[in-house]
């Protein structure tokens, strides 16, 4: 197992790295320290040949682009101080009403104008006896984006032998205040020789919440129905084709607290490959980018876009700060945040 750094390129002046970290198996994740971002994951597929699996550019300018700007796709990053949306971008906590960037507007998104996808974090790395890692730290101040509570934030990533990536979340604040971490990859098991629409997808999950009019859950729970059922592995293109806009669709979890079974399993039968998800998290938005945009591609020609590539966000419910029955969307001054994820490869 080997892990190396080198030069990315500048943003405000700061130097930024990219990280390499490559298992026995001929797997290598790449991760910067702009955002903590994945900017690939190469994986071989049943016949031994090797290939990206992941949207991404190989350049830090790619992610500076007017047309990666424009679309705000938040390729790879860890996203935060709190995921997918808050409503209105406005929360009550401890009898006090705060004010968030209202970034999609109505609502706040990601954590806002400048979330954590777009900070430089201190990096890392390290190996351990069956892994090689890379350890990212941030300090988000008080009132930043609107979030009360100076908040100290670090993100474990692990690449071990297994073929898993670990990604560890922890977190602790000197005022109460809500806390969501995930990281927004895009996956195409295939490496984008096709669409995602000949995937076959398994969610464990009976129930999803359902958006109001802005696509903002406020805590109404529907169960799934014959379109977004996913207990049984089906094709994923079918049921895209019976939505105007895919998936966007935030799944709660049957199981609990655990990393143990899988909660979701991917598969692409052409390549052989398959990705399974497991979390403490209580669910994920399941989401298969409709509005990514066609303009986008990797410098060595890798074709981005709609249906090009899905996302896993395991995360905590989205509009959480506003939902009375959400678990541990907030963080208290006592309290350490702490929440895993891996994705696990096999071809």
């Amino acid at each position: 197992m080997d892990i190396s750094k080198q030069f990315f390129g500048e943003v405000a002046g700061q130097a930024v790295d990219l990280y390499s970290l490559s298992n026995d198996n001929g797997m290598t994740v790449k991760i910067t320290n702009y955002g903590g971002i994945i900017t690939s994951i190469i994986v071989p597929d049943s016949q031994g040949d090797s290939s990206n699996v992941v949207c991404g550019f190989d350049t830090l300018a790619g992610y500076f682009s007017e047309s990666y700007i424009n679309n705000a796709p938040y390729f790879g990053g860890i996203v935060g101080r709190y995921a997918a949306r808050i409503k209105d971008g406005a929360f009550s906590l401890n009898s006090e009403q705060y004010t968030l960037a209202t970034n999609n507007a109505p609502n706040h998104l990601h954590g806002g104008i400048v979330g954590f996808d777009k900070k430089i974090w201190q990096a890392k790395s390290f190996q351990e006896s069956n892994c090689v890692g890379l350890s990212l730290k941030l300090l988000s101040v008080d009132g930043e984006e609107g979030y009360p509570g100076n908040l100290s934030v670090e993100v474990q990533y692990r690449l071990t032998n297994e073929n898993v990536l670990k990604i560890a979340y922890f977190a602790t604040t000197d005022k109460d205040t809500p806390v969501s971490l995930t990281n927004h990859t895009y996956f195409n098991l295939s490496g984008f020789k096709d669409d995602i629409k000949g995937h076959d997808l398994h969610i464990d999950a009976d129930n999803t919440l359902v958006p109001d009019e802005t696509n903002v859950p406020v805590g109404v729970i529907k169960a799934v129905d014959d379109i977004d059922n996913f207990n049984q592995q089906k094709n994923l293109g079918n049921a895209i084709e019976l939505l105007d806009f895919g998936f966007e669709h935030y799944y709660i979890f049957n199981k609990g607290r655990q990393i143990k079974d899988h909660l979701v399993q991917l598969s692409d039968q052409k390549s052989g490959r398959c990705l399974k998800v497991v979390t403490t998290e209580p669910g994920m938005l399941f989401y298969t980018g409709h509005f990514t945009s066609n303009e986008l591609n990797r410098e060595t020609g890798e074709q981005y876009g709609q249906y090009r590539a899905l996302c896993f966000e395991t995360s905590k419910f989205p509009n959480g700060p506003n939902i009375t029955a959400s678990p541990n969307s907030i963080l208290e001054s006592k309290d350490t945040y702490h929440e895993e994820t891996e994705f696990q490869f096999s071809w």
